[in-house]
């Protein structure tokens, strides 16, 4: 089967606003309407993906649709390339700690910052520079466990008003 301009630039239209699951049973539909050899003559006339329409076949056939890994992709966290990574930073960072001075709130105060702690990981629990992550990203690891850094005043007692003894000048 011969597909003309106008219909091959009518399907790849359509297939652009499509995505997923709808874009596979859409070509896969597509294939079947063009009988034997439609798998080969879409990829070389459409540029579609054998493999996806493959996939989207065996969901018209199977009455399954697959669902995509969408959560698989991407990047990973820094604590699953490192394992210890959360609880190092706790064992450097506690010792630095105090509760806000006025008790007001439940944060932790620490006087570290970010690219001490990056430091202090290197020199104290053997981390190597290029496997560690950022500072920026250890500051937000120590904002999702409840570390605030910033400077740390020490609580100031009430200054007492003059003396409140009579004086004795009579």
């Amino acid at each position: 089967m011969e597909l003309t301009d106008e219909l091959k630039s009518l399907l790849i239209e359509t297939a652009k606003q499509l995505k997923g699951s709808a874009l596979r049973l859409f070509q896969a539909r597509t294939v079947k309407a063009l009988g034997p050899g439609g798998a080969s003559l879409a990829e070389r006339e459409l540029g579609w993906n054998r493999k996806t329409i493959r996939k989207g076949i065996h969901e018209v056939e199977s009455g399954i649709t697959c669902l995509d890994a969408f959560g698989a992709r991407g990047r990973k966290r820094a604590e699953d390339h490192l394992p210890t990574l959360l609880e190092d930073i706790r064992a450097i960072v506690d010792g630095q700690s105090q509760t806000d001075p006025q008790f007001k709130t439940q944060r932790l105060y620490t006087r570290l910052t970010a690219t001490e702690v990056r430091r202090q990981l290197i020199a104290q629990k053997g981390y190597r520079d290029e496997e560690l992550p950022t500072a920026t990203t250890i500051a937000t690891k120590l904002n999702e466990m409840g570390y605030y850094p910033s400077k740390v005043a020490k609580s100031k007692p009430k200054k007492s008003s003059q003396s409140l003894m009579p004086s004795l000048s009579s």
